[in-house]
């Protein structure tokens, strides 16, 4: 049996699709970007991926619970011949299991035939204004807002061309870090486009703000649309403590099962 398996749960034809991966990491970057993507391009469900390694948890809205991973799909661009997937998750993928993780995800990727894998990832501010990478892009904000670093990194040099060709800067030294790391390591293996859109982020909460750099980024990569992340500034503060508190009770549940377990064991 895998350590991860993606249950379908409605017929879908993905070829060609570019593909999103939006678990969690430094700022909920990924998160937060993958579910705002979801929402704004009303994309459906169309999978979970499920693992005896993931929260024992339903993430509920609206009244509806749902898997800790989920996969969206849809069409985009003006004449809709474009196709997008998202995989949602809102917790961080522990270390031991990163690297089953990423053959799962890049191994139903290449089975779907899909085209490209887009991983976006915060980067930690104090280590992005210590690192050597040349010239910075930041996105400008308006009124008091911070300006966002961003950064880019390819798995091919067909992808880096893409990067080049919108002005997207090179991360050219560093490190990256979980789940991102892995899936460009999996891409070089592969010859797979894998793109890691690195935007500065603050390590200690969720960064709403660094999030919208990066589906600005999305958007002027793939769709071309001009997606309106103006709604996701605007409530920056409310989407940032939804996801604190969703993973404050993660952690107590997983917490207080750890204490039943040793109840039922010493009595």
């Amino acid at each position: 049996m895998n350590d991860f398996d993606i249950i379908e749960i409605r017929p879908n034809n993905i070829k060609g699709a570019y593909v999103i991966e939006g678990f969690s990491s430094i700022g909920l970057v990924g998160s937060i970007a993958a579910n705002y993507i979801v929402t704004l391009l009303d994309l459906q469900q169309i999978a979970i991926l499920d693992s005896a390694y993931l929260p024992s948890v339903s993430i509920v809205r609206d009244g509806v619970p749902h898997s800790p991973v989920r996969i969206y799909a849809g069409q985009i661009g003006q004449d809709k011949k474009d196709k997008i997937v998202v995989v949602v998750s809102e917790f961080e993928p522990p270390q031991e299991i990163l690297k089953s993780l990423a053959l799962t995800l890049m191994d139903w990727v290449e089975d779907k035939r899909c085209r490209m894998v887009i991983s976006p990832e915060g980067i930690a501010s104090k280590a992005s204004e210590n690192q050597g990478n040349g010239p910075q892009t930041k996105v400008e904000k308006k009124g008091d807002e911070p300006e966002v670093t961003f950064y880019g990194v390819a798995s091919t040099p067909r992808a880096r061309e893409l990067l080049q060709a919108n002005n997207i800067p090179i991360f050219e030294n560093g490190v990256v870090v979980g789940l991102a790391g892995v899936l460009l390591n999996e891409g070089v293996n592969r010859d797979f486009d894998v793109i890691s859109i690195l935007s500065e982020a603050h390590a200690d909460y969720p960064d709403a703000r660094a999030a919208a750099t990066a589906v600005e980024v999305i958007d002027k990569l793939l769709l071309h649309t001009q997606l309106d992340t103006k709604p996701l500034l605007e409530e920056a503060a409310m989407i940032e403590q939804a996801l604190k508190d969703i993973a404050k009770k993660t952690t107590d549940s997983e917490e207080m099962a750890k204490k039943r377990s040793r109840e039922v064991m010493f009595g």
